[in-house]
């Protein structure tokens, strides 16, 4: 893009050079430097560039406050063997090792991620998560009331403030596929101008007149100033870098360009449902028996069966058992069935626990009694968790989990939008229809396996509908990256935070709807530029080859086709700062 620039100035400083020597060997020759031309035009598009420079900063204004919301120095402790104080120390938080053990005080912020060891206070996480978590601790947070002592686990780059920073500069950076539309563009342009000055300047230079000549090269170094597409550069990265950092200032990260394009064309969102459209904390609210066992027996085997589990509903289970029995019984030859259960040999019982399909695969047989109790829990969306020992049905839980407060809203915003809600589960058909009618959902997938989860994306996929996967755990990884834009919950695992293209960090289902308008407000700027910076050259090029000279004498120097130059592109950096002014659509509750 310097090239038309470069043209420009240097053939008027070369021509000037020209004329100096000419003039000097010749008496009677007469001939106008243009030495001035060259010195402005590079005055005026370096202070464009200070200006642009100074506006692009603007831009990295929410990375620079994540930056700042980690203190710089933290009180370092001491302890000696039996865990009593004997130091205390002021240092550089950039000193901090893993285990380290941390004093702050109410009202410091957190220095590092770590562990509360010793005291009681409430931290103010909700920059991070939108919750307060009591027991660990993220750095850059606020310690609120009591003086605690925190023992750090993830220091420097691997703390959590950390890595957000580092993903908004890798996104700010990243080129959005958009930008190769003005790299098309400026491939064949620049190269169209530089061959047409040459016609132009022929045009209004007549042989042996020298005034004529000078003014056809004015004419000429105009319209290769005027005509380069620096705006045309500018008007995709400023407005990535802009909304890139504006989403992580409101809790959705955006990994990259290619996802901020995307996510504006999405048609269809899927979602999963445990942990996503639900709180994801279940809970056990009825447990029944079918066979002779006790119900200290039976909680004793479900638990040793589910204790290795980490599905959420497991746990559920677990802590439900351990109300009863305080001694989880080692379990054997423990498997996970992806979508069914599990199965473990406690003792010498065989344990299966899990969902109707694990019953069917291992040829258990489902009385009435268990279709009924199944069948009345399914209709008040619970889940039942069947338990199978030595191949007959010892008994039940039913477990449900509280469908989040804004997941109907979200839903019907999106509708709004003309965005259709799918919801994809590994649950039963019953519980899945019962979540799917509170929240609006029209369509919806039961009983789906994780791989069974990705080839649903497909299929809408090869409909030709521009997919968004919404998921949280490690069986949603696979939709994830199979979704053509994949946006992970922030409470979620590290495998689905990884293989996702947004992450919602505060866990809340609006910032669905906040990166997809995000995002179509970002391409309508990103379009407006497009539009400015070329409609600018389409209006200035035709100025600045004199088309308006022969009738009102008016033409364009080519300093001040520099200092045109310079003022559109900083006019497309302006238009890109206009997104910080962005609102979410929807405002719910924070923290």
């Amino acid at each position: 893009m310097d090239v038309l620039v470069a043209l420009g100035t240097n053939t008027a400083y070369f021509y000037s050079v020209y004329v100096i020597i000419k003039a000097t060997l010749a008496e009677n020759f007469e001939g106008q430097d243009f030495f001035e031309t060259s010195a402005m035009l590079i005055s005026f598009i370096l202070l464009g560039k200070y200006l642009e420079i100074v506006a692009k900063g603007k831009t990295s204004d929410a990375l620079a406050k994540l930056t700042e919301l980690a203190p710089e120095t933290a009180c370092l402790l001491t302890l000696d063997a039996g865990g009593k104080v004997v130091s205390e120390e002021e240092i550089s938080t950039q000193l901090i090792q893993r285990n380290d053990i941390i004093k702050i005080v109410p009202g410091a912020k957190v220095a590092v991620d770590g562990v509360v060891v010793d005291g009681q206070s409430h931290v103010n996480e909700s920059m991070i998560t939108g919750e307060a978590r009591p027991v660990a601790v993220i750095g850059g947070t606020m310690n609120e009331n009591g003086c605690i002592y925190v023992k750090a686990t993830h220091v420097g780059s691997e703390a959590a403030l950390s890595q957000i920073v580092q993903l908004v500069e890798a996104a700010q950076l990243a080129r959005a596929p958009v930008q190769l539309l003005a790299d098309r563009i400026s491939r064949y342009f620049v190269p169209t101008v530089s061959s047409l000055c040459s016609p132009l300047c022929s045009c209004w230079w007549i042989p042996k007149a020298m005034d004529k000549f000078e003014l056809a090269l004015q004419f000429g170094i105009s319209v290769l100033v005027i005509a380069c597409p620096c705006a045309l550069g500018l008007a995709t990265p400023t407005a990535v870098m802009v909304a890139t950092g504006k989403g992580a200032s409101q809790g959705v990260l955006i990994k990259g360009g290619d996802a901020l394009e995307k996510a504006h064309t999405v048609k269809t969102v899927v979602f999963d449902k445990t942990g996503t459209l639900t709180v994801g904390k279940p809970q056990v609210v009825s447990a029944v028996l079918f066979s002779s066992f006790s119900m200290e027996e039976f909680c004793d085997l479900a638990t040793a069966a589910e204790a290795n589990s980490e599905h959420p509903i497991a746990k559920a289970v677990v802590d439900h058992a351990k109300r009863f029995r305080h001694h989880i019984p080692d379990v054997k030859d423990f498997q996970v069935h992806t979508g069914a259960g599990v199965t473990g040999k406690v003792g010498e019982r065989v344990v299966l626990v899990g969902n109707r399909r694990l019953m069917r695969t291992s040829e258990i047989t489902l009385v009435p009694e268990v279709e009924k109790y199944i069948f009345e829990n399914e209709e008040l969306a619970r889940t039942c968790v069947l338990v199978a020992i030595d191949g007959k049905m010892a008994g039940a839980f039913a477990v449900t989990d509280p469908v989040k407060p804004e997941a109907q809203r979200v839903v019907s915003f999106l509708r709004s939008m003309g965005i259709t809600s799918i919801m994809v589960t590994g649950d039963n058909r019953a519980t899945a229809a019962a979540i799917a009618r509170d929240v609006g959902i029209d369509y919806f997938f039961a009983e789906t396996s994780p791989v069974g989860k990705a080839d649903k994306i497909k299929d809408l996929q090869g409909k030709g509908v521009i997919v968004a996967m919404v998921g949280d755990g490690i069986n949603d990884s696979p939709a994830l990256v199979a979704a053509d834009v994949g946006m992970a919950i922030g409470a979620g695992t590290n495998v689905a935070i990884e293989a996702a293209d947004i992450v919602l960090i505060k866990s809340n289902l609006e910032d669905v709807v906040t990166a997809i308008d995000l995002s179509r407000q970002t391409i309508a700027r990103i379009r407006m530029n497009y539009v400015w910076a070329l409609g600018y050259n389409v209006l200035g090029m035709p100025i600045a080859a004199g088309i308006l000279y022969p009738f009102t004498g008016i033409r364009l120097p080519p300093w001040l086709a520099g200092a045109c130059m310079a003022a559109s592109s900083l006019s497309v950096v302006c238009s890109s700062l206009l997104l910080q002014s962005y609102k979410k659509p929807l405002h719910g509750r924070e923290g």
